[in-house]
């Protein structure tokens, strides 16, 4: 028993990171009606500062650095601590000023890809501008002790705890006893009738923002010498804080805070019990991760059509989805183009190339699945794991031959498509983004990660042969052969060509009416439920075979090819590229991770360090600036330039010239309203 309290009240300082957020998220949905996927990373920043500060004594900016202080006098806890909060809190002002209020009236697909690229561009700046392997989080609060029914617990935690509990508190005065608060709450019921009546949605937004902002900074650094420095637990902690903060509906302070705490208790009793002789093997590693995305479909699934939305002004529409078309002569045209490239060029740069075709049709599940039919995934990378370790135990362990074992893998990955869709039959918009995201998370702290699973042989991946032809990526020194990039070339075409007669045929129209308004759909006879679950299904299958043709490519595997992050970064670079049209699939491969792009980036420009960032960066700018993507931007550069010349064309002479009528290609109007 006594143990069991140990660890229990060991996981209070993760349970109360996760109450904060959690209380944090509460007031940034109720105030703005945004789900901000950045909130941990906002912590992130003033964690690094606080312990930049009290180690070189150095104030870390985005561009350039402040010496407060130095090696042998350091900056003071105090001061430490009053800034680093002040730097979570200019982020949260950054954020609702430069990226959210901008997209006040955006669509949740627009919302969704901004908050995302925040937390992806903090976290490329801070790995960029503080030496994360060197610095350390110094103890804040006391080193004392107590004894309670057998068991040593810090004095610490308790704070903490106690700190996630008057923070929530004091967030639940704000929003219910002041008039601040009230005017916020009401905004958010309706907002044309609070800027009638003299408030301003904004800047009461923009006061949420910075309360939100010093609670994320404060129990983050707070926290921070108890549960280390880590890039990346920092940034996806929001997961856990968004599975409890979907408890309370999003409304209340007092069961996010609550089930925050019990959350991180929770996941400590989780660590304590793999010690045990009697848990299995399969169990070791990745199961607490998995327990957030558990709680967030059922939470969800039971009551996400209770949770409240925000009142705006209006929406905006998402561009309309251009209708694929295969056209020959440009079709053959681009395979001549990849054919060349791969023909001329070797080593890493043909890996490049290669690599972007495989990134091509992953993004290309993304557009079918988000920019096509509107669900909102961000677990693609999850879905071409799944598949390419399982193509390691179909290979090695049963010897299943090309190409039926990639066909079995990416049927796999199609289950797990399928599974993760189901929430999608009563939940959307960016509640089916949390979803997705913490399915991602949990496949691989729990799949990837876990030896017990997907540790066979060093995940060795047998080469494809077919009718004794052998097509593997190696041949002595060679680090990619041509008969092999041919190989990934063939199977992208096919796969490609097939996806966009769908797209173009009676399922993509079903797609793009569930896109446009579900309840229509339903009215004229789709079934509404087996389209999202086969959409969901198709996506799963295509980036399945992406993760099979990865996996060839590698010979080897490792949870490091499909990571969380690198499924995020390759989404940015379908939105940048275009999430609405096959185009933007193209685009997203070439400037995908170790693609032709960063080949570039890195070997040309020397400036591979910055590729995150300049995603990031990338993504941010197509959400506000351009949601058409690139694709987009030349699709409407180039309808433009022939309506004027169809106009030229359609004036008479002198003599009584004839009209003709300018021809647009198919397009769809549909909104996205997920």
């Amino acid at each position: 028993m006594g143990q069991f309290l140990q660890f229990a009240f060991l996981g209070l300082a993760v349970g109360a990171v996760y109450a904060v957020l959690a209380s944090s998220l509460v007031g940034v949905y109720a105030a703005t009606g945004i789900i901000n996927f950045a909130q941990g990373a906002l912590g992130l920043w003033a964690v690094y500062t606080v312990a930049a500060l009290r180690t070189s004594g150095d104030l870390v900016l985005p561009i350039g650095r402040i010496p407060i202080g130095s090696e042998d006098s350091p900056v003071m806890m105090w001061p430490a601590l009053i800034i680093g909060v002040a730097s979570a809190i200019v982020w949260a002002i950054i954020a609702h000023y430069l990226v959210f209020r901008p997209l006040r009236q955006a669509p949740v697909l627009a919302q969704v890809v901004a908050s995302v690229g925040l937390m992806l561009f903090i976290q490329a700046l801070v790995h960029l501008r503080f030496d994360t392997d060197d610095l350390l989080a110094l103890r804040i609060l006391p080193d004392d002790t107590v004894e309670f029914a057998g068991a040593v617990i810090n004095v610490s935690d308790l704070i903490l705890a106690g700190i996630a509990i008057v923070i929530a508190a004091l967030f639940w005065a704000y929003f219910r006893l002041t008039r601040l608060g009230v005017a916020t709450r009401a905004g958010a019921e309706d907002e044309l009738a609070a800027r009638l009546v003299g408030y301003s949605p904004d800047r009461l937004a923009a006061i949420v923002w910075v309360i939100t902002g010093a609670a994320t900074g404060l129990i983050a650094v707070l926290a921070s010498f108890t549960i280390g420095l880590n890039l990346t637990n920092y940034t996806f902690y929001v997961i856990p804080a968004l599975a409890v903060a979907l408890l309370g509906r999003l409304t209340s302070f007092g069961i996010a805070c609550a089930a925050g705490l019990a959350l991180g208790s929770f996941q400590a009793v989780i660590t304590w019990l793999t010690t045990k002789d009697w848990w299995p093997d399969w169990a070791q590693a990745g199961l607490g991760d998995a327990v957030p995305f558990v709680i967030i479909v059922v939470a969800l699934f039971l009551m996400g059509g209770r949770i409240p939305s925000r009142g705006s002004l209006g929406e905006v529409k998402m561009p309309a989805v251009r209708i694929p078309q295969i056209r020959p002569i440009p079709t053959i045209a681009v395979l001549a183009v990849v054919v060349a490239a791969i023909l001329l060029t070797d080593g890493t740069w043909r890996f490049g190339v290669v690599t972007s075709i495989i990134l091509a049709l992953i993004a290309l599940s993304l557009v079918l699945l988000t920019g096509y039919l509107g669900q909102i995934s961000l677990a693609s990378m999850a879905f071409a794991g799944a598949a390419g370790f399982a193509l390691s135990k179909l290979t090695v362990n049963w010897n299943v031959p090309f190409p039926i074992d990639m066909l079995l893998a990416a049927l796999i990955a199609t289950g797990f498509g399928i599974l993760v869709g189901v929430p999608a039959l009563r939940i959307r918009g960016a509640q089916l983004a949390v979803v997705t995201l913490a399915a991602a998370i949990a496949i691989q702290g729990f799949v990837f990660n876990n030896p017990g699973i997907t540790a066979y042989e060093g995940n060795l991946i047998t080469d494809p042969s077919l009718f004794g032809l052998d097509l593997g990526v190696r041949d002595g020194t060679n680090l990619v052969t041509i008969r092999f990039s041919l190989l990934v070339l063939v199977v992208v075409t096919i796969a490609t060509l097939i996806v966009m007669r769908f797209m173009a045929g009676s399922t993509g129209r079903a797609f793009l009416a569930v896109r446009s308004n579900e309840r229509a759909a339903a009215a004229v006879g789709i079934n509404v439920a087996s389209t999202k679950l086969l959409g969901f299904a198709l996506s799963a299958f295509l980036a399945g075979i992406g993760g099979c043709l990865i996996g060839y490519s590698r010979g080897q595997l490792s949870a490091g090819s499909f990571t969380v992050m690198v499924g995020l970064v390759l989404l940015a670079m379908t939105y940048v590229g275009g999430i609405t049209s096959v185009s933007g699939a193209f685009i997203a491969g070439i400037v995908g991770p170790l693609g032709v792009g960063y080949v570039f980036l890195n070997q040309t420009l020397n400036l591979g360090e910055y590729y995150e960032i300049i995603a990031a960066a990338g993504l941010l700018l197509a959400a506000i600036l351009n949601p058409v993507g690139i694709a987009g931007a030349f699709t409407e550069l180039g309808d433009k330039l022939r309506a004027r010349r169809g106009h030229a064309t359609a004036t008479t002479d002198d003599d009584g010239g004839t009209s003709t009528s300018l021809v647009t290609p198919t397009t769809s109007k549909a909104g996205l309203n997920a």
